[in-house]
């Protein structure tokens, strides 16, 4: 009796190392590939020498041109340049509009948390607000309303995805808002600000940095989608949203036009959200499945 019903545990426990096995290397090949976005984008340009906008007249050159190892575009333009330099953009939006949302979120969710009451209730009903309006709609009308380019797509970006960071800012905070050390911090005379500032805000900062990181995935996602749109960043500036639209009308002839640029777009994405979920189990074990 006792060996039948220890073979079942036994394969369980070995199929649950098997799998704990693989979430590390994803995790750790999730944070590599981020890594190594970062870096591209920030020395990338140093180590590629050719001028991404340059126009040759080898159009439409295939992989292992002389000069031109991912070959060219339509306009003669190198691709490893142009992928490159394509980098920067993408990052950049996508790291300072996480920083507006989590800014904003945050703070309005700390809010929240912590005075409980009728301004919960006043803040909780702007952040619903914000949740059932469509995100890419309301990225589309602020980028429209002040136009393209980085700060509309920053704003843009960073409002549409503040309201999901508020509500999980929030629940901590409403919760840590009745620990004990909380009420002790009250009794001791010390005011409210300073209380969710210093006291709450670093218990509540480990979940919060873990779905800071997975928004970071989904900003990138929308600034190539809404460049591939024509309303992120504009041309000549090589961007990877950009680079697949334009590439769309040699998707038969030249594949890697779009394949290269959307691949690095869904690689960059995916990987940031394996490493947020690799991050929020780092940081809360009990989130582990």
């Amino acid at each position: 009796m006792t060996l039948a019903g220890a073979r079942p545990l036994g394969r369980w426990r070995a199929a649950y190392a098997r799998r704990s096995i693989a979430r590390s290397w994803l995790a750790a090949g999730s944070w590599l590939v981020l890594a190594a976005f970062v870096l591209l984008a920030a020395a990338g340009p140093v180590l590629v020498g050719a001028d991404p906008q340059r126009q040759t007249n080898a159009t439409l050159a295939g992989f292992g041109t002389p000069g031109h190892l991912l070959g060219t575009d339509d306009l003669g333009r190198d691709m490893l340049a142009r992928l490159v330099y394509g980098a920067r953009p993408l990052l950049l939006v996508a790291f300072l509009a996480t920083a507006v949302a989590a800014l904003l979120g945050t703070a309005v969710g700390l809010l929240a948390g912590y005075l409980g009451g009728r301004w919960e209730q006043l803040l909780m009903r702007v952040v619903d607000v914000g949740l059932a309006f469509p995100s890419m709609l309301l990225i589309i009308l602020v980028v429209a309303g002040s136009g393209p380019g980085v700060r509309s797509l920053v704003v843009g970006i960073g409002v549409a995805l503040s309201p999901g960071l508020a509500r999980l800012a929030r629940a901590l905070a409403a919760r840590e808002a009745s620990r004990d050390y909380v009420l002790a911090a009250r009794l001791g005379g010390t005011r409210s600000p300073r209380i969710m500032v210093q006291e709450i805000l670093p218990n509540i900062a480990g979940p919060m940095l873990a779905q800071v990181v997975m928004t970071l995935s989904i900003a990138a996602g929308f600034a190539a989608g809404l460049s591939y749109l024509g309303l992120g960043i504009q041309p000549p500036t090589p961007d990877w949203g950009y680079m697949v639209q334009a590439g769309q009308e040699f998707i038969y002839t030249a594949p890697r036009l779009v394949v290269l640029p959307a691949a690095l777009t869904l690689v960059f994405v995916v990987a940031g959200n394996f490493a947020g979920d690799d991050l929020r189990d780092a940081l809360d074990p009990r989130s582990r499945r």
